[in-house]
């Protein structure tokens, strides 16, 4: 089963040539790292969790490039695992892509097959189903990056619509417990979300900050307090509160790599989105 590309000439480019050129501007992008990564063979995974954004390169390409900056310099990842939010409704309340290919301008990579299986059999919330992936763009749009420096790099696709922390706490230990029965491989998991939408530059960082506050102190349900409470307007809370139980069981200290808003790159702070990029690690 192939998964065709959805937002591929909207949300980043659709020629192969002039994608690389966008992620390599986000690289190079004054709010991104500053310059390109270089891959290492000899380096050691120190930061198996990261959270990225999910927007349009243009907007939060180069906050996404600081996560992908540190996870290529600590080398190729034998497996990364995405989660991500549902944003159309579709499909089940927790979906992983039953396995097969995705495809991106930049070529595709493989979903493996027996990974799914064995990571659905390891947690009580997980649907192999497709519905949920097919117009959704947060996994996507990680895909050209990981591509860009790594070729067919596996992957498993999981979208949250039931955002909770009970949801959340049941996806993390389904992948604790994947990560356990392969410590040989070398296993990222990335956690797909925009932060706060809409409001001014200025309110947008103010309402981030909370939300960043207890990402620092790894408490993830007074992460989803925030966004309960506080109406922070962040998309993938779930996801995000994945990667802190996670982190929270691996012994992980989280590093706030960047934070900006979509004024930020476009130049236009009257209504923006937050982006983070943040990383969980020793």
């Amino acid at each position: 089963m192939i998964r065709r590309p959805a937002v591929a000439g909207s949300f980043y480019e659709d020629d192969p040539k002039e994608l690389r050129k966008r992620i390599e501007w986000s690289f190079l992008h004054h709010v991104g790292p500053g310059r390109l990564p270089e891959p290492s063979n000899a380096a050691r995974r120190t930061s198996p969790f990261f959270i990225v954004p999910h927007a349009g390169y243009i907007y939060s390409g180069p906050v996404a490039a600081h996560s992908y900056y540190h996870l290529v310099r600590e080398g190729r990842p034998d497996l990364v695992i995405m989660v991500g939010p549902n944003h159309t409704g579709y499909g089940s309340s927790v979906s992983v892509w039953p396995g097969g290919h995705w495809e991106t301008p930049l070529g595709k990579v493989p979903v493996p097959i027996e990974f799914v299986k064995e990571i659905v059999s390891l947690s009580e919330v997980l649907d192999p189903e497709e519905r949920a992936h097919l117009y959704e763009h947060s996994l996507e749009v990680q895909v050209p990056f990981l591509q860009y420096f790594f070729t067919e790099i596996p992957i498993i696709p999981i979208t949250i619509l039931l955002q909770t922390p009970e949801t959340a706490e049941f996806v993390a230990e389904g992948i604790w417990r994947f990560m356990g029965r392969h410590k040989d491989l070398d296993i990222v998991v990335l956690a797909s979300s925009d932060m706060n939408h809409y409001d001014p530059h200025e309110m947008t960082i103010e309402k981030d900050e909370k939300a960043i506050k207890k990402i620092i102190e790894l408490d993830y349900r007074g992460l989803y307090r925030v966004v309960e409470e506080e109406d922070v307007t962040m998309c993938g809370y779930a996801p995000v509160m994945v990667s802190m139980i996670l982190a929270r069981k691996a012994g992980k200290k989280p590093y706030i790599l960047k934070h900006a808003t979509s004024g930020d790159t476009s130049g236009d702070k009257s209504s923006v989105v937050g982006y983070l990029a943040a990383r969980f690690g020793d």
